[in-house]
């Protein structure tokens, strides 16, 4: 069954196609398009509503059943920041985006660091039927970037209870981050609707 990816964004792709492909489907993304997707301008409040802005979006394009996340970091200190606001947090890249969080908490003590990444992963089908799910990751924010070749966006800030994810590897990553846990939450709820 072929399932089209609403992303741009490669790290995202790459992480989603290596869950979704073991569950049966045939995974299509902006690459096997013959123009690009449109940007689409996130004016959800929530993790859930841009996730389905994204996915319609996608449905609309290909005429496939449409996947789509939006995912972000949520800092207890900083009233849940940046949250809905991650990817564009700094107006920079993922560098930037981690020396402005830094810059943030510089001063404050590692037993105010909590921090949880939210994934929620919506999906839309033809017929109008249309689902989310969310998944959570709590740790929090070390005082700098941990080393590691892991991961994407604030992962080398992050450190989960099994340690930096810049430092975990694909597979250990997938056991317990935000968006593994809400994909695996997405297997059982695209089951029902199959």
């Amino acid at each position: 069954m072929k399932i089209f990816i609403a992303t741009k964004n490669q790290k995202k792709l790459v992480e989603l196609t290596r869950i979704l492909i073991p569950l049966g489907f045939e995974v299509l993304s902006e690459k096997d398009l013959d123009s690009p997707l449109e940007e689409i301008e996130e004016t959800g409040t929530t993790f859930k509503e841009n996730a389905i802005l994204k996915a319609k979006a996608g449905l609309k394009k290909t005429g496939y059943i449409s996947v789509a996340d939006d995912s972000g970091i949520c800092v207890d200190y900083l009233s849940g920041a940046p949250g809905i606001f991650s990817a564009r947090y700094s107006g920079g890249n993922d560098t930037d985006n981690n020396n402005k969080l830094l810059k943030e908490l510089e001063g404050i003590p590692m037993k105010k660091r909590q921090a949880h990444y939210t994934a929620a992963i919506a999906c839309v089908f033809p017929d109008g039927r249309e689902f989310t799910v969310e998944g959570q990751c709590h740790g929090h924010i070390a005082l700098e970037p941990q080393e590691g070749n892991g991961g994407f966006g604030y992962d080398p800030l992050f450190i989960s209870e099994n340690g930096p994810f810049s430092q975990l590897t694909a597979e250990q990553k997938d056991t317990i981050s935000h968006r593994g846990k809400a994909l695996r939450l997405f297997k059982e709820e695209i089951e029902k609707y199959l």
